[in-house]
């Protein structure tokens, strides 16, 4: 059965880069464009109208930006995995866009073939953040930057492993073969993650993990794209532990 393709939404107050952005998406062969905004407040009607699988947006967007829109779009649940674009790699924006809960964020520079990277990454609900700001994240945890919410949460060593494994951008099936565990078991423990830290999304998991010296010194393969471990189709976990 063939795959279906990757829907995606852009959006951008800028026509000339909304245009560009449109004639890369057309070279990527797995994606379809659905749907275009011109802010931030249009974004969200679009999101919940078409519910695409990912968004490409600008952070900075008359009427409501892009990371306030995240905020909205991720709060309606409509499953819209976020990708920011910017013109630069400050601090506050990168730390505004994982609070906010966008797993990719990319420079306005990207080629065709680092925007296809990270809408495929994203769909998997893994992160992806370019090399530039990978080193900035690598910066700001070598500062140890104080990233809110602050929660001093306790965790079992389950929980932990699997913090781990997120933190290498391993999928639920990934994580579910190496630990001998079903999918939804590890669906559950990433929920219960979430919850116990205040996080909106993986991309807080992982941040979290970071600061906390949960896991440490592998953030530059926030980069990568592909997984920990190639799992086989007949490979089926084992019973839950």
């Amino acid at each position: 059965m063939e795959k279906r393709n990757i829907r995606v939404v852009i959006a951008d107050d800028h026509v000339l880069f909304r245009n560009g952005l449109r004639n890369l998406l057309a070279q990527v062969k797995n994606v379809e464009l659905v749907g275009e905004a011109v802010n931030g407040q249009e974004l969200v009607k679009r999101a919940v109208e078409l519910l695409p699988d990912v968004i490409l947006t600008d952070i900075a967007m008359p009427v409501m930006d892009g990371v306030a829109a995240t905020k909205e779009i991720l709060r309606r649940k409509t499953g819209c995995r976020i990708i920011i674009l910017s013109a630069h790699g400050k601090e506050e924006p990168i730390l505004k866009t994982l609070e906010a809960g966008a797993l990719g964020y990319l420079l306005k520079s990207a080629d065709c073939t680092e925007i296809s990277d990270a809408i495929n990454a994203v769909f998997l609900h893994k992160p992806y953040f370019c090399r530039e700001i990978t080193e900035k994240l690598t910066e700001i945890v070598s500062k140890n930057y104080q990233l809110p919410p602050q929660v001093d949460a306790s965790f079992t060593d389950r929980e932990k492993e699997i913090m781990r494994l997120i933190c290498r951008e391993c999928t639920s099936k990934e994580i579910a073969f190496t630990l001998s565990l079903s999918k939804r078991t590890v669906e559950g423990h990433r929920t219960r993650i979430m919850d116990k830290i205040g996080a909106k999304s993986i991309a807080g998991i992982i941040t979290y993990a970071l600061e906390k010296g949960i896991y440490k010194r592998q953030i530059v393969q926030f980069e990568t794209t592909k997984p920990a471990k190639e799992i086989k189709k007949d490979d089926a976990p084992a019973k839950d532990q």
